[in-house]
C-alpha cells in the first residue's frame, strides 16, 4: 500500500491518502498536537468524505469525544487502541 501526502484547505497536519480493499482513506496523526488543531484538522478532513467508498483516519492521544458530538448526526466512526496508548479512529459518512 502506497500512501501519498495531499493537501487538504484548511488543515495544517499533513494527510496521506491511500487505498486499500477498494475503500479511499484520508489520514493524519494528531497526536504530537494541541486543542484545538485536532479537530479542526478533523473537521476539515472529514469534508473530502462524499460517499461509502471514502474514510477519514484520525490518530489522536486519546478519544476526541468532542469531535464525536459535533459530528456525530452526518459520521460514523470506529474506535482501535494502539500498543502507544493512542486512538486510531476510522470515520465514514453516514449513508
Amino acid at each position: 500500500m502506497q500512501k501519498e501526502q495531499v493537501q487538504i484547505p484548511r488543515t495544517t497536519l499533513p494527510f496521506y491518502k491511500y487505498e486499500k480493499d477498494g475503500i479511499i482513506y484520508y489520514e493524519f496523526d494528531a497526536t504530537k498536537c494541541s486543542p484545538p488543531e485536532p479537530m479542526v484538522n478533523a473537521i476539515n478532513g472529514l469534508r473530502m468524505l462524499k460517499n461509502e467508498n471514502e474514510r477519514m483516519v484520525g490518530i489522536f492521544f486519546h478519544e476526541p469525544t468532542p469531535l464525536f458530538e459535533r459530528i456525530n448526526n452526518n459520521f460514523t466512526h470506529e474506535i482501535e487502541e494502539l500498543e502507544s496508548g493512542d486512538v486510531r479512529v476510522v470515520f465514514r459518512k453516514k449513508e
